[in-house]
């Protein structure tokens, strides 16, 4: 059972990035999603980072809210 807190830090720490604010902030400053790519086909991703996205999302898994929530903010 995951238990694991469903939010932009438990996201971060779920793709074994630093998961404090500022470096959820500079990851979003530095990263950007480009029109029509998915968020698990981006480039910046480790492989098991974007089968990870991929799979919640396919899933509707627990993690899609937030993974959607940080689409949006790497697409702007």
């Amino acid at each position: 059972m995951d238990t694991s807190k469903h939010d932009f830090g438990g996201l971060f720490a779920q793709l074994g990035l630093p998961n404090d604010v500022p470096a959820m902030k500079a990851f979003v400053a530095a990263h950007s999603l480009p029109p029509g790519v998915a968020l698990s086909e981006a480039d910046f991703w480790q492989p098991f980072q974007s089968s990870f996205l991929a799979e919640e999302l396919a899933e509707d898994g627990d993690w899609a809210e937030v993974i959607d929530e940080l689409a949006l903010l790497l697409s702007k």
